[in-house]
């Protein structure tokens, strides 16, 4: 084992969405046998102390149609059964909310 083993993988891609005092991130990386899976991180500032605290989901690819499926069949509920109003937030705004929307469309999270 040499150091490249102790290092953390590249990432192959990467996408940050900024949700009012949270933000996303979902990176693509890929294992030592090339294959890819996602890490998905939430970060969010400590009201107490101001430090980032993150929490991470890795995901891989045998996973991905149940995951996808898992988590519209969650969101599709909560929409049947409740009002859903997202926030819209635009870059360069200071994450003020720009636009709100009603998604009463449905999502499709299919990997």
């Amino acid at each position: 084992m040499g150091d490249f083993d102790n290092k953390e993988r590249e990432e192959v891609f990467s996408k940050k969405v900024r949700a009012g005092k949270r933000t996303y991130f979902f990176d693509v990386k890929e294992t030592r046998s090339n294959d890819y899976y996602v890490i998905i991180t939430e970060s969010k500032k400590r009201f107490e102390d101001g430090v980032f605290i993150k929490h991470k989901i890795f995901l891989y690819k045998e996973d991905f149609e149940k995951f996808a499926e898992g988590l519209n069949d969650v969101v599709e509920y909560i929409k049947a059964n409740q009002e859903v109003v997202e926030k819209r937030y635009e870059p360069g705004f200071d994450n003020h909310t720009v636009s709100v929307e009603n998604t009463d469309s449905k999502d499709n999270f299919s990997f």
